[in-house]
């Protein structure tokens, strides 16, 4: 392969340009069904507090790509950190989480797959070494959903903006949802090193 790293091929790839673009799309679509249609799993999830997060992880990487002249354009990095918002927007959209109990742990489990392989996918663009990328990805999956936890207790009953409608929230889930996110971030974190990390093998 004329590549050093596995993204950077991807990024080159027709189909790969077309999935990002229909996350896009999608996510744009949803969210504003939740927003404006607000349909019964969407209320009380404070989406209209999320919107400038959800909605920023459609534009981050072009206006840093933008910034920074990547070419080829990283549309796998691109396509992998918008997918988690667009499947969180999704289920609650279609009330998933009202009517599958695991739809919590599921998600929680999936997105921070993506999203630690969002991470290495604008890593392996500049990186092209598998030294540490395990324990770095774990990092940063493991500092995303403390964020995401904070963000939720904002528009939780007991947070400043969420009050009488806002989320309910347990230290049980809290715990949980630490746990299953930093682990699905350290599985994105070891399945992006082969679909791609270098693809020298002794990197």
């Amino acid at each position: 392969m004329d590549y050093p790293t596995r993204v950077l091929a991807l990024d080159r790839e027709r189909w790969v340009m077309i999935a990002n673009i229909t996350v896009k799309i999608a996510l744009v679509a949803v969210f504003l069904i939740a927003v404006i249609v607000q349909p019964p799993g969407a209320q009380g999830k404070g989406m209209e507090y999320r919107a400038p997060i959800f909605i920023g992880s459609a534009v981050f990487v072009p206006l840093i790509a933008i910034w920074r002249k990547w070419v080829p354009f990283p549309h796998t990095a691109d396509a992998l950190l918008a997918t988690p918002f667009l499947l969180d927007t999704v289920a609650n959209t279609a009330g998933f989480y009202e009517r599958f109990n695991a739809t919590d742990d599921v998600l929680h489990i999936l997105n921070w797959v993506f999203l630690g392989s969002a991470f290495a996918a604008f890593r392996y663009r500049n990186v092209h070494t598998r030294k540490e990328a395990v324990l770095i990805g774990y990092g940063v999956g493991g500092l995303a959903i403390i964020w995401w936890e904070i963000f939720e207790w904002l528009v939780s009953t007991e947070g400043p903006l969420g009050g009488e409608n806002g989320l309910a929230l347990t230290y049980t889930d809290t715990v949980g949802d630490l746990l299953l996110s930093s682990t699905g971030g350290l599985i994105g974190s070891v399945i992006s090193i082969y679909l791609l990390g270098p693809t020298n093998p002794d990197a």
